[in-house]
């Protein structure tokens, strides 16, 4: 049994950092998305394009669409660490499906600083994790479609429209469509928004929805557990 304690704040009362990168394991990060929730208002948006580490194969720039030459020159996502960290520090980061941005985080900066640990307040961790999932929430919700991706989820819950209406906003005028950074990042923040505020029926403490983004009934039950001690 999970008791709430008085501690635990809810899902509203602190940023979420909505994240989201393209690339991949030879070349690494070659854009990132990132979108600050605070309730449901984004605070801040952001995005840029990476030097990758390595050549962009031709089997990822089909995917994402991002060539060799247009990330020539630019600053590696290395130079990213005292965004990430003051991130982490400063409220959960969240993701759809998240282990991918979770590992390819964690291969440019293994540990994050010594930062509250979300899923157990009053206490410390150097993990970037545990993260909010949308990809888990909706599957543990029971949302009975054909697939838990990004684009059929949204397609489903009627948000495209919306998020298309963001993009024009906050995304550059080339980089508004999916496999795009802040694309996904936005629409990662709907759906984390949509289940808050309208699937859940009892309002949710940030805990509590790590304890839901758990890929497993095991793992789910010992959050629950770490919790109570």
């Amino acid at each position: 049994m999970n008791f709430l304690r008085v501690m635990d704040p809810y899902w509203d009362d602190m940023p979420i950092h909505v994240i989201d990168f393209e690339g991949g394991p030879h070349c690494g990060i070659v854009e990132f998305g990132v979108v600050t929730l605070r309730g449901s208002r984004i605070e801040e948006a952001s995005t840029r394009l990476c030097q990758p580490k390595a050549k962009i194969s031709r089997k990822e720039q089909a995917t994402h669409g991002i060539s060799n030459e247009a990330v020539s020159g630019l600053l590696p996502f290395a130079q990213e660490w005292d965004r990430f960290a003051h991130l982490r520090e400063t409220g959960p980061l969240a993701a759809h499906f998240a282990s991918a941005e979770n590992s390819m985080l964690k291969a440019v900066f293994p540990y994050a600083r010594r930062s509250e640990n979300w899923m157990n307040p009053g206490t410390k961790s150097n993990d970037w994790g545990p993260w909010i999932d949308t990809g888990y929430l909706y599957r543990n919700y029971g949302d009975d479609g054909s697939t838990l991706k990004l684009e059929d989820l949204v397609l489903r819950w009627e948000l495209q429209s919306e998020l298309d209406e963001l993009a024009a906003k906050y995304c550059p005028v080339d980089r508004r469509h999916y496999h795009c950074a802040l694309y996904d990042t936005l629409a990662s923040a709907l759906l984390l928004l949509l289940y808050c505020s309208e699937l859940r029926e009892e309002k949710a403490t940030i805990p509590q929805l790590l304890i839901e983004s758990q890929g497993s009934a095991a793992r789910k039950q010992a959050a629950e557990q770490q919790q109570l001690f």
